[in-house]
């Protein structure tokens, strides 16, 4: 997988694992809305995965 992919890959996993957290029963729903827009905003680019000259 190339290192842009990779990347993309962890942060949008991160990104479902925090939401799925914040809907668990005793989430601490502060340090959701402190982690998330941080997470969100380091989100990259999507990857290019479509062949050149496709």
């Amino acid at each position: 997988m190339c290192p842009d992919c990779e990347d993309f890959a962890r942060t949008v996993l991160l990104l479902g694992q925090l939401a799925l957290y914040a809907d668990t029963n005793g989430a601490d729903l502060d340090f959701v809305e402190a982690v998330s827009p941080s997470l969100a905003a380091s989100l990259p680019d999507p990857p290019n995965t479509t062949a050149e000259g496709s």
